[in-house]
């Protein structure tokens, strides 16, 4: 019975994996299987065959000792009786049960003797006897369905040839037991081989597991994992093991190689923004001081003081990123009101934008957050919403409770993110439109720092757009208090 569950549960795992024919599991099941099933079915066949032969050895030496003893018989009784009375005899002392005897005229229209078996087993006397021809030797024969051994030879008394003796040897009964045992050895051979698929699809199922967890957790590891990663498989063949040793030191190389690149993109940032926040400066005060500048002059250095600020910005964006990737961001969680950091951050947009902020308090709440960084990943997601929605439409900011989780939205009813967009908004340096978010400013960090800062903090960041009719930025945020 537990090997019926453990069918059901391999023919349920098949379905789950959509018969995969290209999986290792699946080819070797199907081969190995196809051997056992050929293994099986020659013995099967071998058996049987032999069998066979034993049954038809068997009741042909009776018949041909018989054949072999008649004419001797018969020579021995003709010197004593008439020739038709030492025939009987002899049919007589040789016959056994199932045998049929009977002698033939020369001219085999007469029949000269025959057994009592003949009339009293066999109702297919005269179908036996109007053959032509029997064979020389004794031979399985099917009639209808009925198997008889079949035999015929000369009966010769002092070299004078008296006619032709045949016999037919009933082998019925043995020749159904035989088909009876040929059955439950085939009956046997398929259980036997369902069977040995089951068990061979659960050792390779087994063997194979460890590659299907090393699978699973090659696929969970991230590149912020990667100093921590290592695979360990206790119970894996040897094989395995190696393999996996060699994906730890995979690890290790690549876990070194990104950390290099932190280093260098963290030292770069910091090396390039100190002159470039110099240069921005003297720029932007020669165009205070400056009174004798063309309008050239003063194009080409409002030029350059924007780019050096944009770049400034970006320098600054990847070290945050750096400094979150290397985990030397530090968070200062506190219980914050959020409806008072929204309602500033509101206050503060309207002001320095001219855009109507409608702020909502569903649910007044104590957020477990870094205030700093809140406010840094607010005034991203309300800068976001500036930009992508028109000067007359409004920016909507939502504090809510649910699920024991402080809830923050941001709503707008700008141009909207591309479906096939959404889930890569907030990769590092992409950008929906490129275009448009260099006219706008950005460089396709934002969103990437908003998400590393929000998650930092324990939370989580969600979208959900239209193309026309707007986005909404969801924050979720801890909290160990009920709504106040």
């Amino acid at each position: 019975m537990q090997l019926i569950h453990r069918l059901w549960g391999v023919i349920r795992h098949v379905k789950q994996r959509h018969l995969d024919s290209s999986s290792l599991q699946f080819r070797l099941t199907v081969e190995i299987a196809l051997l056992s099933i050929l293994g099986l079915s020659s013995v099967a066949v071998w058996t049987s065959w032999k069998m066979q032969q034993l049954l038809i050895t068997t009741h042909t030496q009776s018949v041909d000792y018989i054949a072999t003893r008649f004419p001797r018989d018969v020579e021995l009784y003709s010197e004593m009786l008439p020739l038709e009375a030492g025939l009987q005899k002899t049919i007589n002392n040789v016959s056994v049960p199932g045998l049929a005897i009977w002698v033939k005229s020369t001219d085999g229209k007469k029949v000269l003797a025959e057994s009592t078996e003949t009339h009293s087993s066999f109702r297919a006397t005269d179908e036996l006897m109007s053959i032509a021809e029997m064979p020389l030797k004794p031979q399985v024969y099917q009639m209808g369905s009925r198997y008889l051994i079949l035999y015929q030879g000369p009966v010769t008394v002092k070299g004078r040839l008296l006619g032709k003796v045949y016999m037919a040897q009933d082998v019925t009964a043995a020749q159904r037991q035989l088909i009876s045992a040929v059955q439950g050895l085939a009956a046997v051979c398929t259980l036997a081989t369902i069977f040995t698929m089951v068990a061979i699809a659960l050792r390779i199922r087994r063997s194979l597991q460890p590659l299907q967890d090393m699978s699973q957790m090659a696929g969970a590891i991230s590149a912020d994992d990667l100093s921590k990663a290592k695979l360990q498989l206790r119970s894996a063949p040897s094989e395995v093991k190696a393999l996996a040793q060699t994906f730890n030191m995979m690890l290790s190389r690549l876990s070194e190689a990104w950390e290099q690149q932190r280093q260098f993109v963290s030292n770069v940032s910091h090396e390039l923004r100190t002159p470039l926040t110099v240069v921005l400066g003297y720029l932007q005060s020669i165009l205070r001081r400056s009174t004798n500048l063309n309008a050239y002059q003063k194009e080409a250095l409002e030029t350059a003081a924007a780019e050096a600020d944009r770049t400034v910005r970006l320098l600054q964006d990847l070290l945050d990123l750096a400094r979150a990737d290397s985990s030397y961001t530090h968070y200062h969680l506190e219980p914050v009101i959020l409806a008072d950091v929204v309602a500033e951050l509101a206050d503060m947009t309207e002001k320095f934008s001219d855009r109507l902020i409608r702020v909502e308090i569903r649910e007044p709440v104590l957020a477990i957050v870094d205030r700093d960084r809140l406010k840094q990943v607010l005034i991203n997601l309300i800068d976001n919403a500036v930009k992508y929605s028109d000067f007359d439409q409004p920016i909507e900011l939502i504090v809510d409770y649910a699920q024991q989780q402080a809830i923050v939205q941001v709503c707008d009813q700008g141009v909207g993110i591309p479906l096939q967009d959404q889930s890569r908004i907030f990769e590092r340096f992409y950008r929906v439109d490129e275009a448009r978010a260099r006219s706008a400013g950005g460089h396709g960090l934002g969103l990437a720092i908003v998400k590393t800062l929000v998650e930092g903090m324990g939370g989580s960041i969600t979208v959900r757009s239209k193309l026309d009719e707007g986005s909404v930025f969801t924050l979720v945020l801890p909290t160990q208090a009920k709504p106040l």
